[in-house]
């Protein structure tokens, strides 16, 4: 496990003094999900904006992170909420800790780890969801975003990523029309495995 990544995350998560919103992408099509028992993925969950939103939908989450503190965090706060939702520190890098066919939605947000994309494909169910939305590389906000474009989406590159899957909602403006207005910075994919 990479320690200078635990401990960055882990001073950033000190700091912060409540749990985080949903990401953009599950707050605007959260209609696509299911409100019975399912289990999720919260991949790169930080302290676990998506693992708390979806938990309160009736999944059953799992939330993964490099973070112990943040892991820590999100534990109590689904404890003293009733919320069903494990926080693991997990090391995403090691193909022995992602199970197959295991989840009906894996959502991932400001997080690229290309050599995953398998991986994550593999761990959804038939007909399971992929939210994903994650940085882009044609940037409007310098401040938005890692500045190393290693972290960043090449222009359709969502899409090329998970083109195994059956795409159901796809968006990038990239640098077209009016900068000021938009979802800038940002490109976003919500795709479905096949049966």
């Amino acid at each position: 496990m990479d320690e200078a990544s635990k401990n960055k995350w882990n001073a950033i998560y000190q700091k912060a003094e409540q749990m985080p919103q949903a990401c953009h992408l599950l707050l605007e099509f959260k209609h696509l999900l299911k409100n019975t028992e399912a289990k999720a993925l919260d991949l790169a969950a930080g302290l676990g904006g998506n693992a708390i939103f979806l938990a309160r939908l009736g999944y059953e989450v799992a939330a993964w992170d490099i973070s112990d503190l943040a892991m820590q965090k999100l534990n109590q706060f689904a404890k003293e909420n009733h919320l069903n939702i494990k926080g693991s520190v997990v090391d995403l890098s090691e193909p022995s800790n992602w199970p197959t066919a295991l989840f009906d939605v894996i959502v991932i947000s400001h997080y690229l780890q290309r050599e995953l994309v398998p991986l994550i494909i593999n761990a959804l169910k038939p007909k399971g969801l992929l939210f994903y939305q994650t940085f882009t590389q044609e940037v409007t906000d310098e401040y938005a975003g890692p500045r190393n474009l290693q972290f960043r989406l090449a222009p359709g590159e969502l899409l090329r990523l998970f083109d195994s899957l059956q795409c159901r909602v796809y968006r990038e403006e990239g640098l077209l029309g009016d900068l000021s207005q938009g979802q800038r910075n940002i490109a976003w994919l919500i795709a479905q495995k096949s049966e």
